[in-house]
């Protein structure tokens, strides 16, 4: 593990090649006048192809902005996003499935807004269900399945849509932690699976050193890169490994202080 402290500038990813993400010089505010407020301030920072970036900060750092951005839900008031045309999906913390549909239905709708022919369907929604355990179940309303049960099938409706990359805004928030845990495991393996590029908001700090190649962690107001931690654990990874949780606590202080400054 690496930790290297950027004091606003922000790092380059791990890995060789092209980045599947490229973030330059990029700003955002909102507002006018006495309402002007800016959310991010000259984020610079690369993200590898098939790597598990984890995003952590206080509250309104503006992590989720950056999200928006990089899915072109909003535009950087200054500043450049690169993908180099790769297909990016979202995934929010919020199940958001249409509750008059059942599992499978949910998922056919990704497939058929993507175009993909109604003969091809059916099969490809069993597939994708089957990826994240939940083959069966695919008759099944929202409200007949349990909250770590609708994430899958959130999941499955991103991955529906064939994405390279993967916005992912707190999705296991919240799920218990048993749930949590099992969301982990399914997401690390369905990434290697389909080597996607992840790129993961989360307040929870265990999450992040559970899951990322790297964490960054952000400066409030305006959001930032403060500092980058490359995480080299094994996979896969459990909290009784030695340094993981030493890590995980020497996040968390750093994160507790970025808030105290911020208080201040």
């Amino acid at each position: 593990m690496t930790i290297t402290s950027h004091a606003g500038a922000a790092p380059g990813a791990t890995g060789s090649g092209a980045p599947a993400i490229r973030i330059k010089g990029v700003s955002k505010t909102f507002g006018r006048g006495s309402e002007f407020t800016v959310a991010l301030k000259e984020v610079d920072l690369d993200v590898a192809e098939r790597e598990f970036l984890c995003i952590v900060g206080a509250s309104g750092c503006g992590k989720s902005t950056l999200l928006n951005l990089i899915a072109e839900l909003d535009q950087p008031s200054t500043g450049s996003i690169e993908t180099g045309g790769r297909k990016v999906a979202f995934m929010f913390q919020e199940a958001t499935l249409f509750p008059w549909l059942t599992a499978g239905q949910n998922v056919d709708l990704a497939l058929k807004l993507r175009g993909m022919p109604r003969s091809e369907r059916k099969d490809r929604v069993e597939e994708l269900l089957a990826l994240v355990h939940l083959g069966g179940r695919q008759h099944k309303r929202p409200h007949e399945l349990s909250g770590g049960m609708r994430q899958r099938t959130q999941l499955a409706r991103v991955l529906a849509q064939e994405a390279e990359i993967v916005l992912m805004d707190e999705p296991f928030a919240a799920l218990d932690a048993m749930t949590r845990d099992s969301m982990h495991d399914e997401i690390e393996r369905i990434k290697d699976e389909l080597g996607l590029t992840i790129v993961f908001v989360t307040h929870n700090v265990r999450e992040a050193v559970r899951l990322g190649d790297r964490t960054v962690l952000f400066f409030s107001s305006p959001g930032r890169v403060k500092t980058e931690y490359l995480i080299d654990f094994e996979r896969p990874r459990r909290f009784d490994m030695p340094g993981l949780a030493e890590l995980s606590g020497q996040l968390t202080d750093d994160l507790k202080a970025e808030v105290a400054q911020h208080v201040r």
